[in-house]
């Protein structure tokens, strides 16, 4: 005679000794819950989708390092604009970090990208970026000096016996009283 629990069927119940009986009945049983077949050659292209992921995040960062120069340029910019044109201490200490900062960032070019070449990935575009974008930070630095008139630019600058250059017109403001 039977019992209760041996009559009735749980979903989660598995005849073990019929199965072990029968060879032909591995297909029958089902696959546990969240288990699938299918993943076992997926397993193998997750590896490789986790180094193209790694080599792509190391390009993405080298390049954010190399654009890096070029993202200063406006904020360089709002000082030129916003320390005037006179000659006085501020502006030639913003001129000169403006200089130094970008020459000394061109000679260790080679040491920050290093971690990237070790990677294996190519950096010679975004040193070419990189070193571009702190030469038109020079650049800037350069016009600022030419603005200020602190370049020698004329003759008279280099002459003794040459004239200085006389302006053609003068301009002033403010009232006239008499």
């Amino acid at each position: 005679m039977k019992t209760l629990a041996e009559d009735k069927k749980f979903k989660w119940s598995l005849k073990l000794l019929a199965s072990l009986r029968d060879k032909s009945s591995e297909s029958a049983t089902s696959s546990p819950p969240g288990y699938n077949p299918s993943i076992h050659g997926v397993v193998e292209t997750e590896a490789i989708n986790k180094n193209s992921e790694q080599t792509h995040l190391i390009i993405k960062k080298s390049w954010d390092i190399a654009i890096g120069p070029l993202k200063q340029i406006p904020m360089n910019l709002l000082l030129m604009y916003m320390s005037g044109s006179t000659i006085s201490i501020f502006p030639i200490m913003m001129i000169a970090m403006m200089l130094m900062k970008p020459l000394s960032a061109i000679t260790t070019t080679h040491a920050t990208f290093k971690t990237f070449e070790q990677a294996g990935t190519g950096t010679v575009g975004q040193k070419i970026v990189f070193v571009l974008g702190h030469i038109a930070c020079v650049g800037l630095a350069l016009y600022k000096c030419h603005s200020m008139g602190l370049l020698p630019t004329h003759a008279s600058d280099w002459l003794a016996f040459a004239e200085p250059q006389t302006r053609s017109e003068y301009s002033g403001g403010g009232l006239v009283l008499l």
